[in-house]
């Protein structure tokens, strides 16, 4: 049966220097949540204390209603993936995987039915007579993850498990995760700074800054409603661009340009379009401004260039299909007005 995980005015300081901000957070029994952030937002620190390897400092963690602030990490059912996979270089897969299990004096038979059930589900039947040093990265990983499932518990953490992965391997490995969720329905909290995992593997996304949640939703809440200029500029690849503008009536001035928004607005705004939300048919939305062509990427698929306003403010298009646009050229970019978002003086959505 999936856990209910319940974080109440969660406080972490290392002396007098506080880093957690009394984080209130509610993870629902089988959900996938990703906390999500830049390097020092406090993500890896708030799963530790989750996990039991931080002590809270104030507040209270209850998991399945139970206080757990004071409970060791290892009645607390939990099992944790880290970024570093950190095998036991001497043993093969299955001695791996059968470890913690033989140290907590499990009966052979049932450590041989887990071991066989993990290495099944992950795929790695035929890998458990080898050493770490014989697996590629890939394979090391899902024995990591292999470890953890072994151990049935409660709840899986995940550090950043595909950091030390290349690029084509961790989407392998995202795609693995995500269909072990499916099939295992536990409640599952994935920590990355890469906001396309949490994009694309997440129920719930917590946006972390400096120790506070910035914002807490589904991928495309987030991606379509972002509360204010730092989630909006997180959440999405490429980045939402930002322009300079100001606000006049149901208008903003922007690139030398006048759009309707269709709500009043007044004083220094910031208006964020999305890459992918700007085209350069004519006719096509409203106009947003003339842009001349710094740089065309050719992606096979899509086309993304990267431009400058009249204004010197930097714009990005990212065009579906294979376009020939020719560098040093102004084309006129075009906007739906509906896909427009307006961010205040103080960063926040208006």
């Amino acid at each position: 049966m999936a856990t209910n995980i319940e974080l109440r005015k969660i406080v972490k300081s290392y002396g007098d220097v506080k880093v957690v901000h009394g984080i209130d957070l509610t993870i629902n029994p089988g959900e996938f949540t990703v906390f999500v952030g830049p390097s020092g937002c406090g993500k890896s620190t708030l799963l530790r204390m989750i996990a039991g390897l931080e002590p809270i400092t104030g507040g209270e963690l209850l998991i399945d209603g139970e206080r757990m602030n004071e409970v060791p990490a290892a009645r607390r059912g939990i099992a944790m993936v880290f970024q570093s996979y950190a095998l036991y270089p001497h043993m093969n897969v299955y001695q791996n995987l059968a470890f913690g299990l033989e140290t907590a004096k499990m009966p052979k038979a049932e450590i041989a039915q887990r071991v066989a059930k993990a290495a099944a589900i992950l795929k790695i039947e035929p890998l458990l007579q080898r050493k770490p040093k014989q697996l590629s990265g890939g394979q090391r990983q899902r024995v990591a993850i292999g470890r953890a499932i072994v151990r049935e518990p409660r709840i899986f953490l995940f550090d950043e498990p595909l950091s030390n992965l290349d690029a084509e391997l961790r989407v392998q490995m995202r795609v693995e995760i995500a269909k072990l969720h499916n099939d295992l329905g536990n409640t599952m909290i994935y920590v990355t700074h890469d906001q396309v995992e949490a994009m694309t593997m997440a129920d719930k996304i917590v946006v972390l800054r400096a120790g506070v949640i910035e914002q807490v939703g589904a991928p495309l809440e987030l991606y379509n409603s972002p509360r204010n200029l730092f989630v909006a500029g997180f959440i999405g690849s490429p980045k939402m661009n930002f322009l300079a503008a100001t606000g006049s009536g149901n208008a903003v001035n922007v690139a030398g340009g006048t759009i309707d928004v269709g709500r009043p607005t007044t004083g220094t705004v910031t208006l964020g379009v999305r890459p992918e939300h700007i085209t350069l048919a004519e006719g096509s939305g409203v106009k947003l401004a003339d842009v001349r062509v710094d740089l065309v990427e050719s992606l096979g698929g899509q086309t993304v260039i990267y431009a400058t306003t009249a204004d010197n403010q930097p714009i990005n298009i990212v065009l579906e299909g294979q376009r020939d646009v020719a560098l040093g050229t102004m084309v006129s970019a075009h906007i739906d007005p509906a896909r427009l978002h307006l961010f205040n003086a103080e960063g926040n959505i208006v």
